[in-house]
């Protein structure tokens, strides 16, 4: 008896040793994604479920009901910046995500237990933000549950979800322009003076269009090589109807990016610039 409960002892401590060392695929496997936005991060984690032959919106995920949003642990979004989402104010800090979902419309909710197992512990009262958004449909199924960022501009991004033949797109924005301009105006005034990366900014954002030309020459002054600032500035005058001095630009950019390993892209969007103008 003895030797049988020594035995049974034995092998019970070697199947926890065993047990230690197995590692299996997990069905909902983990994943971190961490995206550069505006003058921060978004960091999202959460674990992926797939369809695996299931039905998933109205059955395997119910219709009207809280949604982890995934598997396993609540799925998580930290904005390293104060956002808004969804067109709610949305301070700088890590989330839950929670979502009910419907056939024609989801609540997305934004909730601060960061440590829930999934519903588990969800509380209304921790919510932060809660909107609702139209689901859009897919033509082809998204196996595995996946959220990516996209559609990134200098302010604004779109955080997207997508399952079965359902994505939601969720609008965040960056209340950034007022502080950006005043990072500007105070890099300006530095020894190291960014006028080109001001004149970008500007051009792209579509706002002080005559400080960014003022910028651009001041870069090509110091650069008058520089092939990319002067199809900054091609472009900048066309943005501005300025058409002489657009194609005057658009010229030099292609004189000197003769030799470079750039040429022909720069030739290729300069001559679609300068030939813009003989469509109009």
């Amino acid at each position: 008896m003895k030797r049988f409960s020594f035995l049974l002892l034995s092998a019970l401590l070697s199947a926890g040793v065993y047990a230690q060392d197995l590692k299996l695929p997990a069905l909902s496997p983990t994943s971190k994604l961490t995206q550069e936005f505006s003058t921060s991060n978004i960091e999202i984690s959460y674990s992926r479920p797939s369809m695996r032959g299931r039905k998933v919106f109205g059955e395997l995920v119910a219709f009207g009901n809280v949604w982890r949003t995934g598997a396993n642990s609540a799925t998580k979004v930290k904005f390293g910046e104060d956002v808004a989402i969804g067109g709610q104010a949305v301070k700088a800090g890590e989330y839950a995500i929670y979502t009910i979902p419907g056939a024609t419309e989801w609540e997305i909710i934004l909730n601060k237990g960061v440590g829930n197992w999934g519903n588990a512990g969800y509380d209304k009262a921790d919510d932060v933000a809660r909107f609702k958004i139209a689901p859009k449909a897919l033509d082809k199924n998204v196996q595995t549950f996946t959220i990516n960022i996209g559609n990134i501009t200098y302010s604004t991004c779109n955080i997207e979800l997508s399952w079965e033949k359902t994505k939601i797109v969720i609008p965040v924005k960056a209340n950034n322009e007022e502080r950006l301009n005043a990072s500007i105006d105070k890099a300006i005034n530095n020894p190291n003076i960014p006028y080109f990366q001001a004149a970008n900014y500007y051009f792209e954002t579509n706002q002080n269009l005559d400080r960014a030309t003022v910028y651009v020459d001041k870069a090509l002054e110091a650069n008058p090589k520089a092939f990319w600032m002067w199809s900054l500035k091609a472009r900048i005058a066309q943005k501005m109807g300025k058409k002489e001095d657009a194609i005057s630009a658009a010229n030099k950019a292609m004189e000197v990016a003769k030799g470079s390993a750039f040429e022909a892209e720069y030739v290729n969007n300069m001559t679609k610039l300068i030939n813009s103008y003989k469509k109009s």
